[in-house]
């Protein structure tokens, strides 16, 4: 079932334009608009909200137009980067601003902020200052805040990139168990780890328009435009399994390949991502540091930002980067059987 529907949403502001944005997110699934700053994810964002009116179009939510519906009778939550805590109130209140003004009863407010600290895990801090707060904690409290009325769809604006690294990852691992929770939520991004690690679908918007839409394998694998190839930075990203303990050599199993890493994380499922300029392309197999070597043909060969991209079958779809002179000695054409390598230093392992 539909849970969220925007319609040939447009709207002028300055020199900006949205122009017939369209897309839909089923009850339940975690979205992500992933885009550069001024393409247009923010104000999409705040118009789903109610924040910004002025737009053609319409807004669906659970299969009613809430295009004209007042802010406070939107079935959503917001989450700002900032996240905007209310600097005079406890933790305590900021939660229970929202149920007072839905006038429940002090019985009814107590319980809810109650059960959501403890989901967002800030139950130790309801009656502290938001000033004393950490970046982590002052997200978890917004998060809590947005839930308090248990909104239909969760909108998050960017809610991560303000924190290190450890508080990335906390908050993520909070935002997956809320999904898994049954929360449908539209989280919008500029960082496409946070697209990998999160999303069941995700939508790429430039310069006001969705460019593409599909799950993190397809849209990060099969880009359909130069921006995207661009933009995502990124062909070779593979789901799969990591093997082996933390300081000795790994291995990562995927679509019948298997790859020496190193990494750190717990074994596990998750994603390797290669970069195309960390791999080489030889005519034979070499003798060298790489421990990564397999045999594979030459789908495709075309030109990059710099240099030639070069597409390799090797029983999964391998993107390598090099240079036009390399790829004129080693007389590269479709159909040519090479060899690729590439060190267990190269890879990087990102754990769901």
């Amino acid at each position: 079932m539909t849970m969220l529907k925007i319609k040939d949403i447009s709207i002028r502001l300055g020199q900006f334009e949205l122009n017939r944005v369209n897309f839909e997110v089923p009850g339940g699934e975690y979205f992500v608009l992933l885009g550069m700053s001024g393409s247009g994810k923010s104000v999409l964002l705040q118009i789903i909200a109610g924040l910004i009116s002025g737009a053609s179009g319409q807004v669906f939510l659970d299969g009613k137009d809430i295009s004209n519906e007042k802010v406070q009778r939107r079935k959503v939550g917001l989450v700002f980067q900032d996240a905007a805590l209310f600097p005079h109130m406890n933790v305590f209140k900021n939660i229970a601003y929202p149920l007072r003004s839905a006038q429940l009863k002090n019985r009814e407010i107590e319980k809810r902020v109650n059960e959501l600290a403890g989901v967002t895990g800030v139950s130790h801090l309801l009656k502290r200052t938001t000033a004393n707060l950490s970046g982590g904690e002052t997200q978890r409290v917004a998060l809590a805040r947005a839930l308090a009325l248990s909104p239909s769809c969760l909108l998050l604006d960017e809610p991560l990139s303000s924190l290190d690294v450890q508080l990335r990852g906390e908050l993520r691992s909070l935002l997956r168990e809320l999904n898994r929770r049954g929360q449908t939520i539209v989280h919008v991004t500029h960082d496409y780890e946070e697209a990998v690690l999160l999303a069941g679908r995700v939508g790429v918007i430039e310069h006001g328009n969705i460019v593409q839409q599909g799950s993190p394998t397809e849209v990060f694998q099969h880009p359909r435009s130069e921006f995207m190839a661009r933009f995502v930075g990124i062909r070779n990203f593979f789901n799969g399994t990591l093997s082996g303990e933390p300081g000795s050599a790994r291995k990562f199993h995927t679509g019948g390949i298997t790859f020496t890493i190193l990494s750190d994380e717990p074994p596990g499922e998750g994603y390797i991502v290669i970069r195309g300029e960390d791999v080489t392309i030889s005519k034979n197999m070499t003798t060298s540091s790489a421990v990564n070597n397999f045999r594979g043909v030459v789908t495709s060969l075309g030109p990059a930002r710099i240099g030639t991209e070069v597409m390799i079958d090797m029983g999964i779809s391998l993107g390598v980067l090099i240079s036009d002179e390399s790829a004129a000695s080693l007389e590269l054409s479709e159909g040519k059987t090479v060899w690729v390598s590439c060190k267990a230093s190269a890879l990087k392992f990102i754990g769901k």
